[in-house]
């Protein structure tokens, strides 16, 4: 069973929101910090957001999109969120949910430092 699955993608105007879901099974989420990524097509897999665990929720988010997506966790329900606002063309990608007990790196973003993926969901944005 794939611990993480991701829901919410879809088509939006530039400007637009767009928020997704990702629920967690199998994984101690007290454990585990969670983090959103996106690859669009030609372009490697890159960060978006993460956020640690229950114990301090800090958030982490990269240039691109800091100030437009909030990244939030429910462990009442099992679910990360990415609330995606204003969006823009370049956002437009394959979004993924992702797990990592890398407790030193995990703010880095970078995809080799987390050892769980969803399947992905896919967000287009209309120019």
């Amino acid at each position: 069973q794939v611990p993480l699955m991701e829901s919410g993608g879809g088509s939006v105007q530039a400007g637009g929101s767009l928020r997704l879901s990702c629920v967690v099974s199998g994984l101690d989420l007290d454990y585990y910090i969670l983090g959103w990524f996106r690859q669009a097509p030609g372009k490697e897999r890159e960060g978006v957001a993460a956020i640690y665990r229950p114990s301090l929720r800090l958030t982490e988010y990269a240039d691109s999109v800091r100030g437009r997506f909030t990244i939030s966790r429910d462990e009442s329900k099992r679910t990360l969120y990415l609330q995606m606002d204003h969006l823009k063309p370049e956002d437009a990608a394959t979004y993924y949910c992702a797990a990592t007990d890398g407790g030193m790196v995990w703010s880095r973003l970078l995809p080799r430092d987390w050892q769980f993926w969803g399947q992905g969901t896919q967000v287009n944005v209309a120019d």
